[in-house]
């Protein structure tokens, strides 16, 4: 028998890796002779590095780069020399996480720190890199991150434009001459999970803003900033700015991918399956057993175990689901491909203990499977 373990994290609990070791151990307790195939996923979120540094094998590399507010810090991304892949998460530079909540000001951040990683990565030889865009504390439309690859942003008098959220109604023209002559040498895919559009009532601004410190005013701001740079895109790039889905993604980073970099977006939970050659790893497999946190009806939106069983329907294997807890009725969870489900709250005592002891509850819930299904 061949088992494929392909979850996700089960936050402030278990990694990825921790729960392919305990459902491993519950699963050769009762037949060693059944073959495990590690594939822990991520979709983006928290701890995705880690996840994709299990494939990667890479080093990770520390740099000197521009807060949110041009103020020097250490940031760190992984390098993989052999395979000359980077992955970089603008959060890294660009996010929220950097900052006290009182900090939070969207209009006058910059993502310039997310284009000096991007830098580094280039000239350490990288050809590709993935970079994940979540936790931004910016709405600049990426200008700042353009501007660290040598794209200028000219107001109506031809001078340089500081790259934050609040300038980018004068921006009048982008001069491309001195762009990094190695930027388009690179291929950028772009973990990407939301589909809102640049400007309006569902985008960056609109829907993110607030969020990251902005006043209603402060949105008007940055929505009419937006609307007006999209202007400028269109010209430069040829593109309809507005038709992107996820061109909103980041305060706007979602189309300075695309349009700065070359980039392709994706959902998460899709790149670090084309990273760990998810879908040619199955073959023969009797079984995949995922698993996250919580299993609900977002999970059926763009979440790893939704990844997991598309991947898992064409290839018709069956698919088990080990969570902490669920909240699908049996009907859903067969409508959503899923054969066998277990909970940790199905055996815990209560969620203190089940966070606590997961592990081990992993390892049980391992066992009875393997018990029923062989």
């Amino acid at each position: 028998m061949k088992i494929v373990l392909a979850p996700d994290k089960f936050k402030n609990s278990l990694t990825g890796l921790e729960f392919c070791s305990a459902v491993k151990a519950g699963i050769h307790a009762v037949d060693p002779g059944v073959t495990i195939v590690n594939l822990p996923l991520a979709d983006g979120g928290d701890g995705t590095i880690e996840v994709v540094n299990y494939y990667l094998k890479g080093e990770v590399i520390h740099v000197t780069v521009n807060n949110p507010f041009f103020e020097p810090i250490q940031a760190s991304y992984l390098f993989s020399k052999e395979e000359r892949t980077a992955f970089i998460e603008m959060a890294e530079a660009s996010g929220v996480k950097l900052l006290k909540p009182e900090q939070f000001d969207c209009k006058n951040a910059t993502t310039l720190g997310t284009g000096e990683m991007i830098i580094d990565a280039i000239n350490r030889g990288a050809s590709k890199i993935i970079l994940g865009i979540g936790g931004s504390a910016t709405n600049d439309c990426g200008v700042g991150m353009a501007t660290a690859l040598g794209y200028r942003f000219l107001d109506k008098h031809n001078n340089e434009v500081l790259p934050v959220g609040a300038n980018l109604s004068k921006i009048e023209s982008i001069d491309v001459s001195n762009v990094h002559p190695e930027l388009f040498n690179v291929s950028f895919r772009i973990a990407c999970d939301v589909t809102n559009p640049l400007f309006g009532e569902h985008g960056a601004a609109c829907v993110y803003a607030a969020q990251k410190g902005a006043s209603p005013e402060d949105i008007k701001l940055l929505d009419e900033g937006l609307e007006a740079f999209s202007e400028v895109i269109n010209a430069v790039f040829n593109i309809d700015v507005q038709a992107v889905p996820g061109a909103g993604a980041a305060g706007g980073m979602g189309i300075a991918s695309k349009v700065f970099l070359k980039g392709v977006l994706e959902p998460g939970v899709q790149l670090i399956k084309h990273l760990a050659q998810f879908d040619s790893k199955l073959e023969n497999a009797d079984w995949i057993i995922t698993g996250e946190g919580k299993l609900d009806s977002q999970t059926l939106s763009g979440k790893t175990i939704e990844g997991v069983a598309n991947s898992a329907r064409i290839k018709n294997i069956k698919v088990a689901a080990f969570c902490g807890m669920i909240d699908l009725d049996e009907k859903a969870l067969k409508a959503f491909g899923i054969e066998y489900s277990d909970a940790v709250l199905n055996h815990s005592k209560d969620l203190e203990d089940a966070m606590k002891n997961g592990y081990d509850y992993l390892k049980r819930m391992a066992f009875n499977f393997v018990k029923e299904v062989r």
